[in-house]
C-alpha cells in the first residue's frame, strides 16, 4: 500500500495562505539601500553561493560538528576579502565576520547543521548560503551608509540551541537588529514559530521474572505507556496552536523481565511563554500520576537544551523585507497564519529586534524535516531561493542602517512588545 499526503490538508493550507496580504498592500521602500547594486553584487556571487549550498548539503553534519560547513564559509568569505573568525563564542563551529564600523549594527545569521538520517531535510544549506550572500552583498555597500553588518554563524539549531549559547556568551550584546531566512514550501515575512521545551522522563520500577513472579515487580514500561496515553488525552484540551510530540526511548530489555526502567522524550510547544509554562505543569502532573498508578517513580528532566522562546517578529522590519521581495519580483505574504516549528531564533528575537522570513523553495505539500524536502533543498528552485533570501537580507539590512525613521519604528515596536526578556531567568 502506498502512502500519500492528505489532499484535504493541502486544500486547508491553500485556503489559509490565499487570504493573506501581499506586498502590494504596502508602500514601496523609502530606505537608502541600493537595490540595483545589491542585485548586481548577488549575480557576481551566484555561482559561489550555489556551490556553498551544495557543499554543505553534500556533507551533512550534526549540531556542534559542522566543521566542513564552517570551513567552506570561511574560505568563501575570506576569498571575497573579509576576515572571518571560526571558533568564536566558545563554540568550535561558530563563526563571525564584520564589515563597516560602529553602530547601528545589523546581524545576519547563518545556520548549517543537519538532521540525523535525512541530512538537510530542513534546508539549512540554503540558510547558510543565503546568509553569507546577504552579508557579502551588504558588506560591499556598507561604506555608503552608517554603521556595520556582521555575519554570525550559529551551530546546532536542530538540537543544542546554538543561538542561546552565543547570546549567553555576549554574541548579540552590541547588535541592534538580527535577521535570517529559512526555506519552506511557502513564503512569508513574519512566520509563527512556537516556543519549545524539551523533557526527558525516566521511570524507575522493580524488575522480576515476568512469568514466575510478576507480582514481585513494578513495571516501568507500564508507567511510560500510561503517560504516553494520558498525553494523547491532554491534546484535546490544549490550545489549537499547542503541540506535544514524543517517543519512547527505552522500553526495557527482554519480554520475560518486568522492566525496571523505561524512558521517553517529548517536545512541548506553545505560542506564548505563559501557556508553555502551563503545559509544563500539566505534563509534570501526568508523569507523576502515571508513576503513582503503577507503583513506580518518575524522574522528569526539563530543558536538557536551553528553553526555546516563540519568535517575536518585528513587523517594521518584516514590512521592509516584503517590500524588498516585491522589488526583486518575488512578492510574498506579510504573515503566515499557520504555526510552524520552533527555532532558537526566538531567543535572539527577545534580545534584539529580529525577523525570520521563509522563502519558498519546494511545493507546499512537501513538509520540512523529511528526506523529500532534503531533495528539494538542492533543486534549481532552491538555488534561486538562495538569491531570493540573500537579496531580502541585504536590502533590509542596508535600509535599516540608512533609514533613521525605520530604526525608530523598529525600536519602538520592540519596546512595546516587552523589550528585552531575561531568557536565563525563564530557564528552569
Amino acid at each position: 500500500m502506498s502512502l500519500e499526503r492528505p489532499a484535504a490538508y493541502q486544500a486547508y493550507l491553500d485556503q489559509l495562505t490565499a487570504t493573506e496580504p501581499t506586498a502590494g498592500a504596502f508602500p514601496m521602500r523609502s530606505g537608502a539601500g541600493d537595490a540595483t547594486a545589491v542585485a548586481a553584487r548577488l549575480q557576481e556571487l551566484r555561482d559561489d553561493l550555489i556551490a556553498l549550498s551544495h557543499t554543505v548539503h553534500a556533507n551533512p553534519e550534526l549540531g556542534f560538528e559542522e566543521r566542513i560547513a564552517a570551513a567552506a564559509v570561511g574560505e568563501l568569505v575570506g576569498r571575497h576579502g573579509y576576515d572571518i573568525e571560526v571558533g568564536v563564542f566558545g563554540l568550535d563551529t561558530a563563526f563571525r565576520a564584520r564589515a563597516g564600523t560602529g553602530r547601528p549594527r545589523v546581524a545576519i545569521i547563518a545556520e548549517y547543521d543537519a538532521l540525523p538520517g535525512i541530512g538537510h531535510g530542513c534546508g539549512h544549506n540554503i540558510i547558510c548560503a543565503a546568509g553569507v550572500g546577504g552579508f557579502l552583498a551588504a558588506a560591499a555597500l556598507v561604506q555608503e551608509v552608517a554603521g556595520s553588518v556582521v555575519l554570525i554563524g550559529t551551530p546546532a539549531e536542530e538540537g543544542g540551541s546554538g543561538k542561546e549559547l552565543i547570546a549567553r556568551a555576549g554574541g548579540f550584546d552590541e547588535v541592534d537588529c538580527a535577521m535570517m531566512v529559512h526555506p519552506a514550501g511557502s513564503a512569508s515575512a513574519a512566520c509563527v514559530f512556537l516556543g519549545m521545551r524539551q523533557v526527558e522522563v525516566s521511570f524507575q520500577g522493580l524488575d522480576a521474572h515476568a512469568s514466575a513472579f510478576p507480582y514481585m515487580g513494578r513495571n516501568a514500561l507500564d508507567a511510560c505507556v500510561s503517560a504516553y496515553s494520558m498525553i494523547s488525552q491532554l491534546r484535546q484540551h490544549m490550545l489549537p496552536e499547542d503541540r506535544i510530540h514524543g517517543v519512547i526511548t527505552d522500553g526495557g530489555d527482554k519480554p520475560n523481565i518486568v522492566p525496571d526502567h523505561a524512558a521517553a522524550m517529548y517536545f512541548v510547544r506553545s505560542l506564548r511563554v505563559d501557556t508553555l509554562v502551563e503545559l509544563t505543569e500539566r505534563m509534570d502532573a501526568i508523569f507523576h500520576g502515571a508513576a503513582a498508578g503503577t507503583g513506580t517513580v518518575a524522574h522528569p528532566r526539563w530543558d536538557v537544551n536551553p528553553l526555546i522562546l516563540p519568535v517575536r517578529s518585528n513587523m517594521a522590519l518584516a514590512n521592509r523585507f516584503v517590500m524588498a521581495q516585491a522589488e526583486w519580483g518575488k512578492p510574498m505574504p506579510l504573515r503566515a497564519p499557520v504555526p510552524s516549528g520552533s527555532t532558537d531564533m526566538g531567543n535572539v528575537s527577545v534580545r534584539v529586534p529580529s525577523i525570520h522570513p521563509k522563502i519558498a523553495v519546494a511545493p507546499r505539500s512537501v513538509p520540512m524535516h523529511t528526506a523529500e524536502f532534503a531533495g528539494h533543498a538542492v533543486s534549481p528552485r532552491a538555488d534561486e531561493g538562495i538569491l531570493d533570501g540573500a537579496y531580502g537580507l541585504a536590502v533590509t539590512a542596508l535600509d535599516y542602517l540608512a533609514d533613521e525613521a525605520l530604526r525608530d519604528d523598529v525600536a519602538s515596536e520592540f519596546a512595546a512588545a516587552g523589550g528585552v526578556v531575561d531568557v536565563v531567568a525563564l530557564d528552569r
